[in-house]
C-alpha cells in the first residue's frame, strides 16, 4: 500500500470508528437548516463534468424522477463543463443540490457554510468504514515497462514527464495524487506549486477538465502519465489484464464507448499507482432548501428502493455501469456529515 494511502486510510477510519457520524469538523459551524417554508417551485441539482458526460445521461434523469417523487416539486438538472461552475453554483444556492468530489464539497463548504453533505456511497457492507473509490496514476502500455522498478511498479520515474490532472478541484484527478507524487519526491508543502507548473517537476502540466478529458490526454498521447478515477471510467474502459483493485492492472477502451473515446477503441493503459479516496458526498444548501426538502430528499436517497433503482446503481462487474457502481448487493447511500471528511480536510488545508 503507498505511502499516502497508509495515511489517508488510516486517518479516515481511525477517526470515523471514534467520530461517528455525527457533528461537524471544519473550522465553521453549519447551519441545520433554513425554516420549513418552500424556498421555490424548483429545485436544482448540479453535477460535475464527470457526471455529465451522455454515459451518465439515465442516472440523471433517474436522480430526477426520485427528487421530484420526495418533494412533489419541479428538478432542473444542470451539466457542467467546469468543476468551478458546480462549486460556486451549490455555494451561492443558485443549485440546491450537488454530487461532489470531497476536495469540491470542502472547497464549496469553505466558500458558504450552509453546504453540507447528507450522504455518500457505502462500502461493499453498507456501511462508512471502507467506504472509498480508486485514483490511479496511469500510463499507457507501451511505456508501462519503463515505470518498473524491481519487478514491481513505481512513480519515481514520472518526474520530467508530461502529466495530465483532471481539475485542481478534484480529489481522484489531482489532491490524492498530488500528495502521493508529493510523498514520493519528499516535496514540501511550500514547494507543491511545481507539481502544477510546466517547466517545474513536470515537463508539461495538463488538464482534462473531466476524469474522462484526463484520460483521453494519456490515451493520444498529449501526456504520458495521468491521473483519474476507477467509476468514471468504468463506462469505457474494460479490464484487460488485473482487476481495478489491483496496482499493474491492463485496461482497454471498449469497442462501443461513447465520446470522447469514439476514436480510440482498444487503446490500452496501466496503472502504476493506485491510491484509496474518500467517496464523495451528496449535498444540499441548507439556505436555499427548506428544512423539509433537505429530510425528505436525504430519506429518499438513503431509502432500499433508491439503492435498488438499476438506472442509478448498476450490479458489480455490469456490462453498462450506471452512476453508482455497487460493490455488493449491500451498497447503497448512507447518510454522512462534515466530520467523515475530516482526513480530506486535513489534505486540502481547511
Amino acid at each position: 500500500m503507498s505511502k499516502v494511502s497508509k495515511s489517508l486510510l488510516g486517518l479516515s477510519f481511525i477517526s470515523v470508528l471514534g467520530l461517528g457520524l455525527a457533528g461537524c469538523a471544519s473550522g465553521t459551524s453549519a447551519k441545520t437548516g433554513s425554516d420549513s417554508t418552500d424556498k421555490s417551485k424548483t429545485i436544482t441539482v448540479v453535477f460535475y463534468p464527470n457526471e455529465s458526460a451522455k454515459s451518465f445521461a439515465g442516472s440523471r434523469t433517474a436522480i430526477k424522477q426520485a427528487v421530484e417523487k420526495a418533494t412533489g416539486k419541479t428538478v432542473k438538472l444542470q451539466t457542467t463543463t467546469d468543476y468551478n461552475v458546480a462549486i460556486q453554483a451549490i455555494a451561492s444556492g443558485k443549485a440546491q443540490v450537488a454530487y461532489m468530489g470531497a476536495n469540491g464539497y470542502i472547497q464549496a463548504h469553505h466558500k458558504s457554510n450552509d453546504v453540507v453533505p447528507f450522504a455518500a456511497q457505502s462500502d461493499a457492507k453498507g456501511t462508512l468504514k471502507d467506504a472509498t473509490y480508486n485514483s490511479y496514476l496511469m500510463v499507457q502500455q507501451k511505456d508501462a515497462k519503463k515505470y518498473e522498478e524491481n519487478g514491481k511498479y513505481s512513480i519515481k520515474n514520472v518526474k520530467g514527464k508530461k502529466m495530465s490532472y483532471v481539475s485542481n478541484s478534484s480529489t481522484s484527478g489531482f489532491l490524492v495524487p498530488t500528495a502521493e507524487i508529493s510523498r514520493e519526491f519528499d516535496i514540501k508543502t511550500a514547494d507543491q506549486d511545481k507539481l502544477t507548473q510546466s517547466g517545474s517537476f513536470f515537463s508539461k502540466v495538463l488538464y482534462g477538465g473531466s476524469h474522462q478529458g484526463s484520460a483521453v490526454n494519456l490515451i493520444k498521447g498529449d501526456a504520458d502519465v495521468a491521473a483519474f478515477d476507477d467509476a468514471d471510467l468504468m463506462p469505457y474502459l474494460k479490464v484487460t489484464k488485473g482487476s481495478w483493485d489491483k496496482v499493474g492492472s491492463t485496461f482497454t477502451v471498449k469497442d462501443n464507448a461513447d465520446a470522447p473515446f469514439t476514436s480510440l477503441a482498444g487503446k490500452s493503459v496501466v496503472n502504476i499507482a493506485m491510491m484509496p479516496v474518500q467517496q464523495g458526498p451528496w449535498v444540499y444548501n441548507t439556505k436555499a432548501l427548506s428544512k423539509d426538502d433537505q429530510k425528505k430528499i436525504a430519506t429518499e436517497f438513503t431509502s432500499k428502493s433508491f439503492a435498488q433503482n438499476k438506472k442509478i446503481f448498476s450490479e458489480p462487474n455490469a456490462k453498462t455501469p450506471m452512476m453508482f457502481p455497487k460493490k455488493s448487493e449491500k451498497s447503497k447511500l448512507v447518510n454522512v456529515t462534515d466530520k467523515w471528511y475530516a482526513p480530506t480536510h486535513k489534505l486540502v488545508g481547511y
